[in-house]
């Protein structure tokens, strides 16, 4: 089971930390991911990393504003959004699974997600 938070209101420019835990003893078998959807949108990537934290993915739109790293001892994943900008508004979702990938249909389970708003 995944639960996300951290999700909120933040004016354009500022910063938010998503936090995913896992209730689980194999968090750090898994490779994780975030993805967003926005109202009428497709569900996209954002970013994932593989079970050790040694290999990180980004998709093209948040690259070199967004981080994500993972806390194994603490069956944690997180988000760091730097520069946000009003088109990162979106529920934001954290996934696990068996491969590093941007595709979601490779992950296997899903958080509730937690919803980003971002003024203008």
């Amino acid at each position: 089971q995944l639960a996300e938070s951290g999700g909120g209101l933040v004016q354009a420019g500022g910063s938010l930390r998503l936090s995913c835990a896992a209730s689980t003893q194999t968090f750090d078998s898994y490779d994780m991911g975030w993805f967003r959807q926005a109202p009428g949108k497709e569900r996209e990537f954002v970013a994932s990393i593989n079970w050790s934290g040694g290999r990180t993915l980004y998709a093209d739109s948040v690259k070199g504003r967004f981080t994500i790293f993972r806390d194994n001892r603490r069956d944690t994943l997180y988000l760091e959004m730097n520069s946000l900008k009003p088109e990162d508004a979106a529920v934001y979702y954290c996934a696990a699974g068996e491969a590093l990938s941007t595709n979601p249909y490779d992950y296997d389970y899903w958080g509730q997600g937690t919803q980003v708003t971002v003024s203008s």
